[in-house]
């Protein structure tokens, strides 16, 4: 594949999930769990993806990966358009794209060592020749703050940390280009998710690797990525530089969810605000603005029109028609 600016850019993309029901089991709805989403991610750098629970973030991810079939857009990586691989071609792009899973321990077979869990990939894919196979899963062993003797021993003798260096040792015994970190450290101590952040921060100095990191945790979004998108009921509501986002978000709903971040300072006081009501049906999203019904600046337009995507400036674009006028 030829190397671009960008490795990664997702124009339009939608992941609907048919809703089955009646006597027959016909199709009676949709759930749109991705609808319409476009972003550009650069290579060497990370792009975090925010938002409440439900939100189509995992989703977003799974489907840029083809572990989830697209309903429609366009995936281009590298500049080639991963839809079109067949399963050939994309037996090859899996050692180029890889995910880190939420759970270590569910993602681990209980059956296997860890030396097999990690390396059963890149001797099916023959990443190095097999004279070389057993030096090379100690080198990633190593690189991942993991000791040579733990080949031997098994997913469940390791604590929750371990277990994620465990699984980023496997995405990254394949030499990718591209990793989707989904929610890597939510189900870690504090501690222990600084270590992760910084191991993954390491590896992409080293390796010059691409994240789509996916979190719902702000503050490490904040340290982790160079750019930002904030997710609200399966569509992009503001995207821009990790600066430009946290010191000025534009969007009600990116505004709300900074107000829940935590100050370290309990001196600096600042306004919490509430969102009103329960999250919509993705499969009955509201017409007009998917927010409006929760948001407090909400107008007559946000009831009836969608609002398009506005650059900002600086790349900081943001869908509100609150800025339709600027």
């Amino acid at each position: 594949m030829a190397e671009t600016d960008n490795i990664l850019e997702v124009s339009h993309l939608k992941k609907y999930f048919p809703i089955k029901g009646g006597f027959f089991g016909g199709v009676t709805g949709q759930v749109k769990a991705v609808d319409d989403v476009s972003f550009t991610i650069k290579r060497g750098t990370t792009m975090g993806l925010v938002g409440e629970s439900g939100c189509g973030k995992s989703t977003t991810g799974r489907t840029i990966l083809r572990l989830l079939e697209k309903t429609d857009g366009t995936i281009l990586f590298n500049g080639e358009d991963v839809s079109t691989k067949d399963k050939k071609e994309l037996r090859q792009l899996r050692t180029k794209m890889q995910i880190i899973f939420q759970d270590p321990y569910s993602s681990l077979s209980p059956r296997l060592p860890v030396g097999e869990i990690i390396g059963e990939a890149a001797r099916e894919h023959k990443i190095v020749p097999e004279s070389q196979y057993e030096e090379y899963l100690s080198e990633i062993m190593k690189e991942c703050g993991l000791q040579e003797y733990y080949k031997d021993r098994y997913p469940h003798e390791f604590s929750g940390g371990q277990r994620q260096r465990i699984c980023i040792a496997r995405a990254l015994a394949l030499n990718p280009e591209f990793v989707v970190c989904d929610e890597p450290v939510s189900a870690l101590d504090v501690s222990i998710q600084a270590q992760i952040i910084n191991l993954l921060k390491k590896l992409q100095q080293e390796r010059k690797l691409t994240y789509l990191f996916i979190s719902h945790d702000l503050s490490v979004v904040e340290h982790i990525s160079d750019t930002v998108g904030v997710m609200y009921l399966g569509s992009l509501v503001e995207t821009g530089e990790t600066g430009d986002i946290f010191d000025n978000p534009l969007h009600p709903y990116t505004k709300a969810l900074f107000s829940a971040i935590p100050m370290p300072d309990p001196d600096i006081k600042k306004e919490r605000i509430l969102l009103q009501g329960d999250i919509p049906s993705p499969a009955n999203p509201p017409a007009g603005c998917k927010f409006h019904t929760r948001c407090s600046e909400c107008m007559e337009i946000c009831k009836h029109e969608a609002p398009v995507m506005k650059d900002m400036g600086g790349g900081h674009c943001v869908c509100c028609h609150l800025y339709d006028k600027q």
